[in-house]
């Protein structure tokens, strides 16, 4: 079994089961966005997670096996930015991309965040363990039209 087929099985229990990415997360307890980007084939789990979420949604023993093996992220393009500020945020759509639309259209339905209708802010937080790049992204919802 592959990321791709692991993710099909996944979302077609996602399905069966009639549960929410935040309903799987909870059942981990980890958050909605990185238990999505796990399930799109992104990240992985320890081997506990994984047989927390392959018991909620009843997944066979090769999805949970697949479910801990570390992925080769954004392996669908070859367009990156070479400065390494810039690739981080190209690293953070490739990663979590999915899961914040996945998470997103379960929240909003189907439509887009608007990048006209937008703010960000970037803000410092100090940690002891070494300071954190606060990235706030505001965008105003923007429902596809029905016709």
């Amino acid at each position: 079994m592959n990321k791709i087929e692991m993710t099909e099985a996944i979302v077609a229990a996602k399905i069966a089961k009639g549960v929410t990415w935040l309903e799987i997360a909870e059942s981990i307890g980890l958050s909605d966005v990185f238990t999505t980007s796990v399930a799109l084939g992104q990240n992985s789990l320890v081997p506990e997670d994984a047989a927390k979420m392959a018991a909620f949604l009843g997944l066979a023993p090769e999805v949970e096996a697949q479910l801990s093996v570390c992925p080769m992220k954004a392996t669908d393009t070859d367009l990156v930015a070479k400065d390494p500020l810039i690739y981080r945020f190209y690293e953070i759509a490739y990663v979590y991309g999915g899961a914040m639309k996945e998470v997103i259209h379960e929240k909003f339905g189907d439509g887009i965040m608007s990048a006209i209708d937008f703010t960000v802010d970037i803000e410092k937080e100090e940690d002891p363990k070494g300071d954190r790049v606060v990235v706030t992204m505001n965008g105003k919802f923007l429902p596809y039209k029905k016709w």
